[in-house]
């Protein structure tokens, strides 16, 4: 009989194997996985602060992803801030017209920032976005200020050399546009963090030094927005002309440097959001 055909035998020259067994779990047969999720911190509107592109990856490689607004919903569990981190596969913090500085009379913020400094502690994966960055900045220990002048529309940014060697900037140049608005930022980074890239300004922005760090081994800070589609990129900045009016720029200055750059500031995008996805994120705990 040519073993290497059909089905395994039931028996071979008069002698009788038993049944075969089918292959199971390690944790047993009637193991369930549990339901892991990516909690998305979101502070406004999801046309103006969703998580734009890289909610698009997340879910395009079988992530789950729980959607919070702590804002609106301060004191519950379930819609807000979770009561811990069971069944949490990472944390993704966006941003906001909420400014950290106040995070005294808001109870949700702090809330908020406890349960990233928990994130970070357990290892978890954890992204800040503008807003989010600052946070993560201020939960693990650093300073977060206001700006000379805000930080508005599209700005060169610069990966420096410890940048250009982290695998979460692989494949994306070293200089190259990316979209900031904000008028805080950090001052000084928490106690072991690193600064992968920076942001010389311009004549209606300061400086910013800290662009984009990273702390221990998954969490990662961006001070600029690299998520945003051209819609998403269009609502905040009809939604930033407060900002904008003290950087002396209008929305039209805005939008003229978005179509400028749009293009190379969405591959950008893409690729950031897919080595985030590839690099920060457990490939078991994955839906699929």
């Amino acid at each position: 009989m040519d073993q290497r055909a059909g089905p395994f035998p039931s028996s071979l020259n008069g002698v009788t194997f038993p049944p075969r067994r089918q292959p199971t779990s390690a944790l047993g047969d009637d193991y369930a996985w549990p339901s892991m999720s990516i909690i998305i911190f979101q502070h406004s509107p999801t046309q103006v602060g969703g998580a734009g592109r890289l909610a698009t990856t997340l879910r395009d490689n079988g992530f789950k992803l729980d959607f919070r607004r702590a804002d609106l919903h301060p004191t519950d569990p379930a819609l807000g801030v979770p009561a811990d981190l069971d069944n949490v596969h990472g944390v993704v913090i966006l941003g906001g017209p909420q400014m950290v500085t106040d995070i005294e009379n808001l109870p949700w913020l702090a809330a908020e920032a406890a349960f990233v400094k928990s994130a970070h502690e357990a290892a978890l994966p954890v992204i800040g976005i503008c807003l989010g960055a600052q946070l993560i900045a201020k939960a693990l220990g650093g300073v977060v200020d206001w700006k000379d002048k805000p930080a508005m529309g599209m700005q060169p940014l610069s990966i420096n050399p410890l940048g250009q060697t982290d695998v979460l900037f692989g494949g994306i140049q070293w200089q190259h546009p990316q979209f900031f608005s904000c008028s805080q930022e950090i001052k000084q980074l928490p106690t072991g963090a690193t600064v992968l890239a920076t942001a010389a300004g311009g004549a209606s922005s300061s400086p910013t030094p800290i662009a984009a760090f990273r702390v221990g081994v998954r969490t990662v800070a961006f001070q600029y927005h690299p998520e945003c589609d051209r819609p998403q990129l269009e609502a905040l900045v009809a939604s930033s002309a407060a900002g904008m009016a003290k950087a002396g720029l209008s929305s039209g200055d805005v939008m003229a440097q978005v179509d400028a750059h749009y293009s190379t500031y969405a591959r950008v995008g893409d690729r950031l959001a897919l080595n985030l996805v590839t690099y920060l994120f457990p490939l078991t705990l994955r839906k699929s």
